[in-house]
């Protein structure tokens, strides 16, 4: 694995320090590992950084706590993307609090990819499954890539479906991905690895603790297209799912259910919310998401960019993800450039008429190449 992904575990691994932070701080300094041979000084004019966290950074017990992880990582076959590693999932990089770093087990490539997350309530009735197998092979003409969490209910019954279909299938996890669970999906989950694999944000050895799991929701919700709701309790898991989905735009879609069934509430209620579109069957996916069978998402634009530097050809390319713009610290760390880097550059793209600077210290690309 590559030396930086030490630095940038590092980071992760430090306390005091969390996604946004991090990101905040490779844009100020350039790279992970520039900013642990800052002094306190310098760490200390970083917005954000106060004395206990300046402290942590300086200690470096955060670098030998990597080095342990990257070793661990090695002898169990995980694999580590940080946020700007070509692998990591296109649709979640364009979150803001998206994680820093993820690990994967498994063959799936998930980029260029349809990929639908299918959640729900873990007392699942004969219904609920029933219809969520009816949805995956629905999703089978468009071969997309099933998302879910590998808990009890639903999402076992959408990881099921998806393997019986020959769907590709990817569960996102709340701990370690040597801590399968629950453990009764085992079997399961090493099938998944087959075609499709296992996510999370957490190193190996990491619990799947209470407060992990609405967390790991946001990672769904930011992977996917569209998130579908089969059954849901008036409070739980797959609401918080749907309520971030609709916050990071994503379409939502909920199965209506009867009236006055406890695992009904959840769906009905953002339905009537208007914060879901209903699901009656693959139609309504096809014509909100504008749908076809057996067409394939296609991959993005790639923009001319000879005549421009490696690190101009960076700032575009990010640039060209963001049709109403992106914000200059978004900028920064998804680019591992530093600010003073990018603000020269972008003057120079802006004077060429290929950018051009918002309110909010927000960029918009508006030539394409």
């Amino acid at each position: 694995m590559e030396k930086d992904y030490v630095y940038i575990l590092a980071l992760k691994l430090t306390t005091g320090v969390g996604d946004v932070l991090a990101k905040q701080l490779v844009s100020y300094c350039g790279s992970a590992q520039a900013v642990f041979n800052l002094p306190k000084g310098r760490l200390l004019k970083i917005p954000g950084i106060g004395p206990k966290v300046a402290e942590m950074l300086l200690n470096k017990e955060a670098l030998s706590a990597a080095e342990k992880c990257v070793a661990a990582c090695e002898k169990q076959a995980i694999q580590i993307i940080p946020y700007y590693h070509a692998a990591y999932p296109d649709k979640l990089k364009m979150v803001n609090d998206a994680p820093l770093v993820l690990y994967y087990k498994g063959t799936q490539n998930y980029n260029q990819r349809k990929i639908i997350g299918i959640v729900g309530t873990r007392n699942a009735t004969q219904y609920g499954r029933q219809t969520t197998a009816r949805i995956v092979e629905e999703l089978k003409a468009h071969d997309a890539l099933i998302l879910s969490g590998l808990a009890y209910g639903i999402d076992i019954a959408a990881h099921k479906a998806a393997l019986k279909s020959d769907l590709s299938t990817i569960g996102v996890l709340a701990g370690g991905l040597d801590m399968i669970y629950p453990a009764a999906h085992k079997g399961v989950a090493n099938d998944m690895q087959v075609n499709g694999g296992l996510l999370t944000e957490h190193p190996p050895g990491t619990k799947p603790d209470p407060h992990h799991f609405p967390a790991r929701n946001r990672i769904i919700a930011g992977m996917c297209d569209a998130l579908i709701v089969v059954e849901a309790a008036a409070k739980g898991g797959a609401l918080i799912s749907a309520n971030i989905a609709y916050s990071y735009n994503r379409e939502v879609f909920a199965v209506p259910g009867e009236l006055g069934s406890t695992y009904s509430e959840g769906c009905n209620a953002l339905l009537r919310a208007q914060r879901a579109l209903i699901y009656t069957d693959i139609r309504d996916i096809e014509y909100n998401m504008n749908w076809t069978p057996g067409d394939k998402e296609k991959p993005k634009a790639v923009l001319d960019l000879s005549t421009f530097t490696s690190e101009e050809q960076r700032i575009l390319t990010v640039l060209s993800e963001f049709k109403k713009g992106v914000h200059l610290d978004e900028l920064c760390w998804k680019t591992q450039l530093t600010i003073n880097q990018v603000v020269t550059m972008l003057l120079n793209l802006e004077f060429s008429g290929l950018i051009e600077s918002l309110p909010g210290k927000q960029y918009r690309l508006i030539q394409r190449i």
